[in-house]
């Protein structure tokens, strides 16, 4: 099948069937592609994706008339067409015969005319299309209206630099396994092999690879060697900081990139990795596998302490909660269009929920860590700051962080200026 057709009919899952992008990559039809047509596909949803909102508000001033439900993977090829015209360094004929063959592939010969129509029209009235529908900021930075307003409340100095932040590509981010190498060690052994990487201030076992290659091509990756994972997810076992022996709660632990580097942290430790989704959970199993490790991995709703806790207090706990993932669009842009307002409250009240029944198998000196990959204040700060008032024997702890992130209840990571992902943290000691 035309690459166009596929990535059409994928992004149709997406808009049509709320799937997750993550999910629809999976799509056998893409196992079947070259290395090259892979990437090809993965780019044009992403990239669609991302800029979900212009190119929308774009295709409503082409067409009067929305085509047919029936009808969405050819919406969904206008929407390629547009963003390769708009964002991807190829000839402007090329993307227009591209999408008019991907109508072919989709057994639509009919469609073929109004793509290649639709398409003409934009490039010669593009300008004044542009025009028309950036002055709204939403469509203008690809941002649902009320995901905006809520940046734009939160972080109304800077909102503009964030949103801009968010659509850019995300770093390709490796975290060191210290067991096996030190970061100095690995960095040389990547410049051997031709692989260009650079440290990451304030977080120790962290590299970016500067030109990305498959994981595959990272030496010794299959011994364990290393892991993908963005700085500021890496940060978690930094904070948390397992001492020798101690036992560890890793709740909400899927898809396991925390629990691997919290056991490569410390010796001896004892984790239960726990998570709601058993599916999830083999995703856990076959990350410590990789890195010869080992932790308890169970199926259970950590809030439901009763049927899953055994009694035994934990050194410390990480609660990596729930969230609305706003912190992390860039390397998930389907977020934009499948996250609504109204889960944010929902949200909350899931976060509140874990905090206060993890909070009672802690020991007493112990640490918990909330962490989220989230840029809203209410599920981060004023989830924190509710639940210090209601919890007397809850003290905040600072974090070592020097100049990363801001706040005076924990502390928010922004992808603006640090390149990591959006994170927030929080260390509550258990006095």
């Amino acid at each position: 099948m035309n690459t166009r057709g596929l990535a059409a009919q994928l992004l149709q899952n997406v808009l049509a069937n709320h799937q997750s992008l993550t999910e629809v990559l999976r799509s056998p039809k893409l196992q079947t592609l070259a290395a090259r047509d892979q990437g090809l596909v993965r780019d044009l949803c992403f990239g669609c994706m991302r800029w979900h909102e212009r190119l929308s508000a774009i295709l409503a001033v082409l067409m009067t008339k929305p085509l047919k439900a029936a009808d969405n993977d050819i919406e969904c090829v206008l929407r390629i067409g547009l963003y390769q015209i708009l964002y991807q360094q190829i000839p402007e004929h090329a993307a227009v015969s591209e999408a008019v063959n991907a109508t072919r592939d989709l057994k639509k010969q009919w469609a073929g005319k109004l793509v290649n129509g639709v398409l003409r029209t934009f490039l010669r009235e593009r300008e004044r299309i542009l025009a028309q529908v950036d002055t709204k900021p939403n469509v203008r930075y690809a941002f649902p209206n009320w995901l905006l307003t809520r940046l734009q409340n939160a972080y109304a100095q800077d909102w503009e630099r964030l949103v801009q932040a968010i659509n850019e590509h995300p770093p390709f981010t490796i975290r060191v396994n210290q067991l096996q190498f030190t970061t100095e060690h690995y960095q040389q052994l990547l410049t051997e092999a031709g692989i260009p990487a650079v440290r990451v201030e304030g977080v120790p076992s962290a590299l970016v690879i500067t030109q990305p290659v498959p994981v595959t091509n990272l030496p010794y990756f299959a011994e364990g060697a290393v892991s993908v994972q963005d700085a500021a997810a890496q940060l978690a076992a930094l904070l948390l900081a397992p001492q020798a022996g101690e036992t560890i709660l890793d709740a909400c632990a899927a898809p396991g990139g925390k629990t691997g580097h919290l056991l490569e942290s410390a010796p001896n430790l004892t984790v239960l990795a726990l998570d709601s989704s058993a599916k999830r959970l083999e995703q856990v199993s076959a990350n410590l596998a990789r890195l010869k490790l080992t932790a308890q991995i169970k199926a259970a709703d950590a809030g439901d302490v009763e049927s899953w806790w055994e009694g035994q207090l934990f050194d410390r706990i990480l609660l990596d909660a729930p969230c609305s993932a706003t912190g992390v669009i860039r390397r998930h842009p389907d977020i934009k269009y499948l996250r609504k307002n109204s889960d944010i409250a929902s949200l909350q009240l899931e976060q509140a929920r874990l905090l206060k029944a993890l909070w009672q198998t802690l020991k007493k000196g112990g640490v918990l860590l909330y962490a989220t990959c989230s840029l809203l204040p209410q599920e981060n700060q004023e989830q924190i700051q509710t639940f210090l008032a209601a919890t007397p024997e809850a003290q905040l702890e600072p974090l070592p962080l020097n100049n990363l992130g801001e706040g005076k209840i924990g502390r928010q990571l922004l992808p603006s200026y640090q390149g990591m992902d959006g994170f927030y943290y929080a260390l509550l000691r258990k006095a």
